[in-house]
């Protein structure tokens, strides 16, 4: 599958990570062979018109060579869906969609997320870990509290990679937000990669600009069709006027693509 598909994907596996996020994977081995870190998929939750539209989830791994996963948190009728999709049920996805994260051989590497932010760096965390010669890398995640960011930072680790956190209410790692970490490391360029709450990559962004450090965003924004259709993503260009869309143009931008208001 070298251009985005349709798959009718099957469930092989649901986990609950806390109350209302969730991870589920799917058979979709055309969408899994040609996936690349940070691109998305748009998944019909329900077979009925209710909800109409579908839903835009990043590629938070790909496992073998044919299944797909996805984590989510329940914010919506769609997503509450979701959530309760069983194992053997199918799913009707569309993707890969969108443009992802650029493999640099530019080093030391540091990946930022926050919040549902962190799903697509798994995936990228899993291919930069697989380059020849691996680079140093640095992951830096924040949440809300330890419950939400436990598994996460985990899943990461076991990649041996060198993990920081820290959460709202200070449950787990540096009581603060994910951006405080920063603050602590030392002033080699590096190439950043982040993704998360808008304020918060708006933040990372220019603290990357002071820094000197190359940086690649993850947009997250409400979208209908994920394919440059509806004009729905629109997001200003930060360099000339104009606008960007978010999945067709993205969702992976340099963070001087984007006008940060």
């Amino acid at each position: 599958m070298d251009q985005p598909g349709q798959e009718n994907a099957t469930i092989t596996r649901t986990e609950q990570l806390t109350p209302d996020i969730f991870r589920i994977t799917v058979r979709a081995p055309g969408i899994a062979q040609a996936a690349r870190p940070g691109q998305f998929v748009m998944v019909r939750v329900a077979d009925a018109y209710d909800p109409l539209l579908r839903r835009p989830f990043s590629i938070h791994q790909v496992i073998g060579p044919d299944q797909v996963q996805i984590l989510f948190k329940v914010v919506g009728k769609g997503t509450g869906i979701l959530a309760r999709a069983t194992v053997g049920r199918e799913l009707d996805l569309v993707g890969p969609l969108g443009r992802g994260f650029h493999i640099t051989r530019q080093q030391p590497l540091c990946l930022i997320g926050g919040g549902m932010g962190i799903a697509p760096l798994l995936f990228l965390a899993q291919r930069l870990c697989q380059v020849p010669e691996k680079p140093e890398i640095l992951v830096l995640v924040g949440a809300g509290t330890r419950s939400e960011l436990l598994a996460l930072a985990r899943d990461l680790e076991q990649l041996g990679l060198a993990v920081r956190t820290a959460t709202d209410d200070g449950s787990l790692g540096h009581h603060g937000l994910v951006g405080d970490l920063l603050a602590g490391l030392d002033r080699r360029a590096r190439q950043a990669y982040v993704c998360g709450p808008y304020p918060m990559m708006r933040a990372v962004a220019g603290q990357c600009r002071v820094l000197g450090w190359s940086c690649e965003v993850s947009l997250e924004t409400m979208m209908a069709c994920g394919l440059g259709a509806c004009l729905g993503c629109a997001v200003p260009r930060g360099q000339g006027d104009g606008y960007l869309h978010v999945c067709k143009h993205g969702p992976v931008f340099d963070a001087q693509e984007v006008a940060w208001r």
